[in-house]
């Protein structure tokens, strides 16, 4: 199941509107390693922009159109205390990806326990001899 964000485009052509439907989705969101790296940070304790811009050579406000993607994919929460507002991984978002990668996991496991089972046999067979 992927969930996604409608985005609403509007391209003007010859004097007519044109409305374009696209779609941001969380992959899309994790595509970006400064987005990556920003869910990482926040994985482990909530931040506010500053403190998340602070671990980035960019701009702040590169690092707010970073987190506003984030939140439009519902991948981060924002929460307000006092005046600063605090972001943290919304992990019931992040299941999303993993799901997706499940299917992987468990091919690379079978893959991995298949070779252990044929070095094992190897290694048995050596012995004998």
């Amino acid at each position: 199941m992927v969930y996604s964000l409608e985005l609403h485009v509007y391209l003007q052509l010859n004097s007519c509107i044109k409305f374009i439907n696209m779609r941001r989705d969380v992959f899309q969101a994790i595509a970006d390693p400064s987005r990556r790296a920003i869910l990482t940070l926040i994985a482990f304790q909530a931040m506010t922009p500053n403190a998340i811009a602070e671990h980035f050579d960019t701009s702040r406000q590169a690092i707010s159109k970073h987190i506003k993607i984030l939140a439009e994919c519902q991948l981060v929460k924002q929460e307000q205390s006092g005046r600063e507002i605090y972001y943290h991984c919304n992990s019931k978002k992040m299941k999303v990806v993993a799901d997706w990668l499940e299917p992987f996991r468990q091919t690379w496991e079978n893959r991995f326990e298949q070779l252990d089972n044929v070095l094992t046999t190897m290694k048995t067979k050596k012995k004998k001899k």
